[in-house]
């Protein structure tokens, strides 16, 4: 199975590019992670024809360093030949020939990338700034620092490539979770065949500790799961028969049987694969800046060293033209500008590594940027902070009817919704009476449904839903603190039942989480107001706003950004579009079970657990801070070098630490977030 990685640092012409070729070269054709580029920039990973990664093979990495590793022993004997040990042979044309080897094992492919880059117009290149400032040293007999820089240089390509590797790697290690082959029931013989091959309607036959490697419906009474793989928790979780398991998940206990319900390739672990592989196509700020200034800035530098070479001819008395460029050449090892364009987007490539293995999905690294920047999350109330799982509490009809009959007809026109108030109903009353007929029904969105049974008009929902159709009553709604659910029969109210939801163990401690983010909580519901103030008290939510339709959450939101302030809002993905949509980022719950609240949303988070919420925004923040540190960094440095370089007071050596080892820095503090706790 061939994946398309969407990690792009087209902004200098892939730095790594060079030393792959150098890899070639030496004899390793077939390198596992070495990357490619088409026209488009993007980067795909090699896989040998068993699909599977080798990146970590300590002899591919020794065939990565070889060339360096002959350049450098070259280079060490002809120093030592120069300086400690000198040999008359050692000189003139045999001096030029041998240090002109240990330059060519490492800068050919450099110059040759040079020349193809400028056959596609792409003068400015690194790679063209390499070949110009070493071969300019050997043009003033600087033959050791030329060979020096050029090999410095594809060393830390090398490193360079490694974590670009290693971080594209841990996050196909961390998601692609599906086995390569799956055992089915054939004629009630198991039979292993390759997962992609298994079609819908197959029962896989799932030992305890394998991993499921398609989506399906459990044909055994139950089974306990490992879902760390999808939601980054690996608290098991039962599943009883009948109920969806998804490609990932781990069994735990008995062999279980599973029936095939989507293909291999559609199942909920390649759709979040596929989203994560992607996430870097929609680039944050930081990078579509970097990746603009490295285009203006490389010719810039340019120019200013042709004119550092030149210009003091005019103003210089004893103008001597190597001294001056030597400068210039020094100048332009300087101004690579490798630490910003690799590390920034391995910076963020790393956060949403970081977001995966904690369960929650980025579509994009410019949502990490947003997320960092939040300053008030506003979120739904029933299945984000409270469990979405109602229980009856009582039924309060007048005498005059028939409760078990009301309650039936009340049974019958919530089997038309897919509310988790319309499930508490039904547990509470039993079965749908199939001789009920229901007529003319109809949904009316934030008041409940309506329905005409036996010729008598039916009206469930909230208290509004009563006064929308003149239906007297006389009680206070205000008065009762749980959810409830108003019943009218041929135009006269009957009464109500109460209904109560929990709050899931984790929400208290997610307020307070965003709290100490300096992030503001509220919580806009449909739900009744004394409901969503109950629970607002108790979690200790900034502002909570209940009795909401759906246009009502909208204004609500308005009324935030009007005032300045980035939202973000956290719901289902779905039925709150609206909401979503106006928000500067969306954050869906629960996503693992939905495609839909993986296409809405900008963000989801794979189980229901709210404290991932608080996790997100600060994977955000501490991506965002690793980001400007390597900015930060690689300027201050090079800034301070290339005034050094340009008076004539820093040497090649300094040139390549600005370059390489500013890079390396930066590189290596990018990949630090991948190892973060959070």
């Amino acid at each position: 199975m061939e994946h398309r990685h969407q990690y792009d640092v087209q902004g200098r012409q892939i730095c790594c590019t060079q030393t792959e070729k150098v890899y070639t070269k030496a004899g390793a054709k077939d390198l596992p992670n070495e990357k490619h580029h088409d026209n488009d920039g993007h980067d795909h990973r090699d896989q040998d024809d068993d699909g599977h990664d080798h990146s970590n093979s300590s002899g591919n990495t020794f065939t990565m360093f070889l060339p360096s590793l002959l350049s450098l022993l070259l280079l060490l004997v002809a120093i030592t030949f120069d300086n400690w040990f000198p040999q008359e042979w050692f000189s003139g044309t045999v001096r030029f020939i041998w240090y002109t080897v240990a330059y060519g094992i490492v800068g050919f492919s450099v110059i040759k990338d040079a020349i193809k880059s400028i056959a596609k117009g792409e003068v400015f290149s690194e790679f063209f700034l390499m070949s110009i400032a070493t071969i300019g040293a050997f043009f003033i007999g600087e033959y050791p620092e030329g060979v020096a820089v050029m090999l410095f240089y594809t060393v830390g390509e090398v490193f360079q490539t490694l974590a670009v590797s290693r971080a594209q790697t841990n996050i196909k290690t961390l998601l692609d979770q599906r086995p390569d082959e799956v055992t089915i029931v054939v004629d009630d013989r198991p039979k292993t065949i390759k997962a992609e091959n298994a079609e819908i309607g197959d029962v896989i036959l799932l030992k305890p500790g394998e991993k499921l490697g398609l989506d399906g419906e459990l044909l055994s009474k139950s089974a306990s799961f490992n879902t760390a793989a999808l939601t980054g928790e690996s608290k098991p979780d039962t599943k009883n028969k009948g109920e969806t398991v998804l490609a990932g998940m781990i069994n735990l206990n008995a062999v279980a049987r599973v029936k095939v319900t989507a293909a291999y390739m559609d199942s909920k672990l390649s759709k979040i694969l596929e989203l994560v592989q992607n996430a870097t196509s929609q680039k944050a700020p930081t990078e579509l800046f970097i990746r603009k200034f490295a285009k203006v800035y490389t010719p810039i530098v340019v120019f200013l060293a042709i004119g550092i070479c030149l210009l003091p001819y005019f103003v210089v008395d004893n103008y001597v033209f190597n001294d001056w460029l030597y400068r210039a050449l020094v100048f332009l090892v300087i101004s690579c500008p490798c630490a910003l364009v690799i590390s920034i987007p391995l910076g963020y490539f790393g956060g949403i590594g970081a977001a995966s293995r904690n369960g929650i999905l980025f579509k994009g690294s410019n949502f990490l940027d947003a997320l960092a920047a939040i300053q008030n999350v506003v979120m739904d109330k029933t299945g984000t902070m409270t469990e979405g799982v109602f229980k009856v509490q009582e039924v309060m009809f007048s005498p005059e009817f028939n409760e078990e009959e009301i309650l039936k007809f009340v049974n019958a026109i919530e089997s038309l919704s897919t509310h988790p108030v319309a499930t508490a109903i039904h547990e509470f009353v039993g079965e749908v009476d199939s001789s009920i007929n229901l007529e003319n029904t109809e949904e009316i969105p934030g008041h409940g449904l309506k329905a005409t049974i036996n010729g008598r008009e039916l009206l469930v929902g909230n208290f509004k839903l009563m006064d929308k159709f003149n239906i007297n009553y006389d009680i206070d709604p205000s008065s009762i603190v749980y959810t409830t659910i108003a019943v009218a029969n041929d135009g006269k109210f009957v009464g109500y039942i109460t209904i109560a939801d929990s709050i899931k163990e984790d929400s208290q401690q997610t307020i307070y989480q965003l709290h100490q983010l300096n992030v503001k909580a509220t919580m806009l519901s449909g739900d009744k107001s004394t409901v969503v103030k109950y629970v607002a008290e108790k979690l200790g939510i900034d502002q909570a706003f209940g009795d909401l339709l759906p246009e009502d959450k909208v204004n609500k939101v308005k009324e935030l950004k009007a005032r300045k302030e980035s939202v973000a809002f956290v719901g289902d993905g779905v039925n709150d579009a609206p909401v979503v949509a106006l928000s500067d980022v969306g954050i869906a719950m629960g996503g693992l079970g939905s495609d839909a609240t993986i296409e809405t949303a900008d963000v989801v988070i794979q189980d229901d657990r709210p404290s991932k919420i608080p996790i997100a925004i600060n994977i955000g923040k501490k991506t965002k801070k690793i980001v400007w540190q390597n900015i930060t960094l690689a300027f201050v440095v090079k800034g301070i070098v290339l005034v050094l370089g340009a008076g004539g007071l820093a040497t090649m050596w300094e040139a390549v630490f600005a370059d390489v080892g500013v890079s390396l820095i930066a590189i290596l503090n990018a990949i630090r977030i991948q190892r973060m706790k959070f």
